[in-house]
């Protein structure tokens, strides 16, 4: 259950969401534990940036090392040592990104193991399947997924119908599993908003799945070949289209600090990217005014400077010099991407506290 606490602006608002036990201040950033891991961190250095829940992915744990060993081993939460809720994506991006070896039909998508070759199959059923038996605690449905910059109106509308096609599987299998789990440990599911850069089809995707007993709206389809325009321009559009209903809304895919801070003052509650740990793992951090910082580069041989004097990560007031960093990431030092992916990653929360922060003012 999601209560809104409180409207910050607009569109922008601050709530509290409900799910199994734990309880979530939004709006949040969710750092992307791909398979099962935020890449270089542990659990305890992950919560210590102040996110609240942590995103692993479906297709990747279902392929290595397999949802069934997930939970013999004591599903999600006792298999990765994260004590934070967990969302699991329902693998309809990874399906995206693997479209030069994936054969889409009505039933799913059919696709080759990149590592075996093997044929592997996903479904509506079956993403619902590998997520309940996981043990995430917010789940997404199977979505068909198009790159906005490479497709036209014809493959857009297919996508678009069969998204709600796949969704009202997703809702049916997920009643089927849960019927017999108490309505409070049951988790959450989220229905996917697509339509590309079409104004009328992203409008009739989001009455459709607002119509339907879903626990929470997620908009898919952006970040995926559109430009920042383009993208802004849609958060804008479907601002105040959102129902007053007690749901999350949840952008997916979508990271950078000028981006999200667009989707929270257009309404959204919760965003995932793996930006953030994959530019800290290159040099590339954020500082004050959203400005990147490259810390390979020589001007910082001989800083003394932290990233950023105003944040409170554990790299900045641990007093990790640029100079230090720099050096790390010239010695190949893992403590590098580190710390930066540290810093990186409570950026972004911390524009997530400006905002939550300001509904208790």
């Amino acid at each position: 259950m999601f209560v809104e606490k409180k409207k910050i602006g607009e569109f922008a608002r601050a709530g509290v969401l409900g799910v199994r036990g734990f309880e979530v201040n939004t709006p949040t950033f969710m750092p992307d534990g791909t398979r099962g891991a935020v890449k270089s961190l542990t659990p305890e250095m992950v919560k210590s940036t102040g996110v609240q829940v942590v995103l692993a992915n479906t297709y990747h744990l279902h392929l290595m090392p397999g949802e069934d060993t997930v939970a013999s081993l004591g599903g999600i939460h006792e298999f990765t040592k994260q004590d934070l809720p967990m969302l699991t994506d329902s693998g309809g991006f990874q399906v995206f990104s693997l479209s030069h070896i994936n054969k889409i039909t009505e039933e799913g998508v059919t696709f080759k193991d990149p590592r075996t070759g093997d044929t592997v199959s996903l479904s509506p059923e079956k993403s619902i399947q590998i997520q309940i038996k996981l043990g995430a605690d917010m789940i997404v449905a199977f979505d068909d997924v198009v790159a906005l910059d490479q497709v036209g109106r014809a493959r857009t509308l297919e996508a678009f119908e069969r998204t709600h096609r796949w969704l009202e599987r997703s809702i049916a299998e997920f009643e089927r599993l849960t019927q017999d789990i108490h309505e409070e440990q049951r988790p959450l599911l989220f229905g996917v908003v697509q339509g590309g850069l079409d104004k009328e089809l992203r409008r009739k995707s989001l009455e459709i799945v607002q119509s339907l007993p879903v626990g929470g709206i997620a908009i898919g389809g952006l970040s995926v070949g559109e430009t920042r325009e383009e993208m802004h321009e849609m958060m804008e559009f479907l601002a105040p289209l959102y129902d007053d209903s007690p749901r999350p809304r949840f952008l997916l895919g979508v990271g950078d600090p000028v981006d999200l801070r667009k989707a929270i003052e257009c309404g959204i509650d919760m965003l995932d990217c793996v930006l953030p740990t994959r530019n800290a793992r290159h040099g590339s951090v954020w500082t004050s005014g959203d400005k990147r910082l490259n810390l390979k580069s020589e001007i910082h041989k001989l800083s003394t400077n932290v990233i950023d004097d105003i944040c409170d990560c554990y790299a900045c007031k641990s007093g990790f010099s640029r100079g230090f960093l720099r050096h790390q990431f010239k010695v190949g030092e893992p403590l590098a991407g580190t710390l930066a992916s540290i810093h990186n990653i409570r950026h972004l929360q911390r524009i997530c506290e400006e905002y939550s922060l300001s509904s208790s003012s």
